[in-house]
């Protein structure tokens, strides 16, 4: 088993990466490739003191820039770090990507050199959020900012089997992201998605609202990479925000202080919780391999724990059960075909 890094990709490349590679192979045993700048990743290595005897570097010239074009990146830089991942993915080389840096591109090099899962459109990538009672999925969360709702169907069944191996549910509840719970709600998009879901075999519950995501009763929550993105950007902004003013309050008098100390412990369990480093990335759903998306802001800890991630979602082999279901169950071949015949009218 060995990852492929993305040494160049996220705002802290190359430092955050290597080191998060470090950890990975050090506390994990964990063999990586770091791809990317050998001298700039040599020298990381040499700062970390790092054990090498389960890293290997491949180089590469070019770095994808989070700005650039996704696809058109991929297809000019050829010897960038991100697309070299995939290439070792490919070769068989690697068994999985990690990257913090441009999605797009992720999302493009993936379906392009590692295809996509026969019957599925669209990838997505599903995110792991924690609620007030177990954790749950959203999906796509801004690998598809346009969508059609035969690709919303795609996230959604693709959803509920990734819920199935990673939340341990035989029957997860999936919910669609809409402005209210009422049949009238939402927009053409959310309409048309949700007459198309009720026609699955999914454990389908209707219209779910944001305020929902969080109380832990629904397993799945479907939306387009849009809106789905600019909930996790909330979601981190307000955790974020919500931080900062509770140490503000807690410095602000001694009694607070005294509160803080003997609820220290409280206040570690919840940082863990909803710290996005604990979860690492999120995984591409929908290609024919490996990749987990990190955070652009990741630290060493979020990129252990990508690889990590990495590691366990090619071992369990979610992506051949997902083909396989989608071959036998037919949702997504029958509401295609439904789907085409409505748009040709």
């Amino acid at each position: 088993m060995k990852i492929a890094v993305d040494a160049m990709g996220g705002d802290h490349a190359p430092a955050a990466v290597v080191e998060g590679a470090v950890l990975a192979a050090t506390e994990l045993g964990i063999p990586v490739i770091l791809v990317g700048d050998k001298d700039r990743v040599e020298a990381e290595l040499n700062r970390l003191g790092a054990d090498r005897s389960l890293i290997s570097i491949r180089h590469t010239t070019e770095i994808i820039e989070m700005c650039e074009p996704p696809a058109q990146a991929i297809r000019k830089k050829k010897d960038s770090s991100l697309k070299v991942c995939f290439d070792l993915v490919k070769a068989g080389e690697a068994d999985a990507v990690v990257s913090a840096g441009n999605s797009g591109a992720a999302m493009a090099a993936g379906m392009f050199l590692l295809k996509k899962v026969k019957g599925v459109e669209r990838p997505a990538i599903a995110v792991t959020v924690p609620t007030m009672k177990n954790p749950a999925i959203v999906l796509d969360v801004g690998g598809n900012v346009d969508c059609k709702p035969i690709h919303l169907v795609h996230f959604a069944i693709m959803g509920e089997q990734y819920a199935r191996f990673i939340l341990k549910k035989d029957r997860p509840k999936v919910g669609l992201l809409s402005n209210g719970e009422e049949e009238g709600k939402g927009n053409e998009l959310t309409r048309e998605t949700n007459a198309l879901l009720k026609k699955t075999s999914l454990n389908y519950i209707g219209y779910v609202e944001g305020r929902d995501i969080y109380q832990g009763d629904i397993d799945v929550i479907v939306t387009d990479g849009f809106v789905g993105n600019v909930v996790l950007k909330l979601s981190e902004g307000l955790v974020e925000a919500v931080t900062t003013m509770l140490k503000n309050e807690i410095m602000a008098s001694v009694p607070s202080k005294i509160g803080y100390l003997l609820s220290k412990g409280a206040f570690k369990n919840l940082k863990k919780k909803i710290d996005y480093a604990e979860y690492g990335g999120a995984p591409l759903l929908g290609i024919d391999g490996v990749c987990i998306i990190s955070h652009g802001r990741s630290n060493p800890r979020a990129i252990r724990n990508a690889i990590l991630r990495a590691k366990e979602f090619s071992e369990s082999k979610v992506n051949s059960y997902l083909a396989e279901y989608i071959e036998k169950d037919g949702d997504l071949e029958r509401l295609s075909r439904t789907n085409e015949a409505a748009a040709g009218s």
